[in-house]
């Protein structure tokens, strides 16, 4: 499913405009990442929580060369899936 499909979904399933489908998926979005952007986390129950990791910077091995190369400390965004999700899927 993508985007577009993600809208279509939700407006079919709330009765909402498609329009204002658009509107309220990209508020979840961004609500998530401006969240995840201050460090915060996003605990939604039954279906997940989206976290932020610190990731050290490492020696890793460039896979053309061979050579060592650095690589970056970096931030990266985790999501963990909520036990009502992990059972539907189930």
């Amino acid at each position: 499913m993508n985007k577009n499909e993600l809208i279509g979904t939700v407006a079919d399933s709330s009765g909402l405009s498609r329009n204002d489908a658009t509107k309220a998926v990209e508020g979840v979005f961004e609500a998530v990442t401006a969240a995840l952007a201050k460090g915060d986390e996003v605990r939604l129950v039954g279906f997940g929580t989206f976290s932020v990791a610190k990731r050290k910077a490492s020696t890793g091995r460039n896979p053309r060369t061979g050579e060592p190369m650095t690589i970056k400390a970096s931030t990266q965004p985790k999501f963990k899936a909520g036990k009502g999700l992990k059972d539907a899927v189930n």
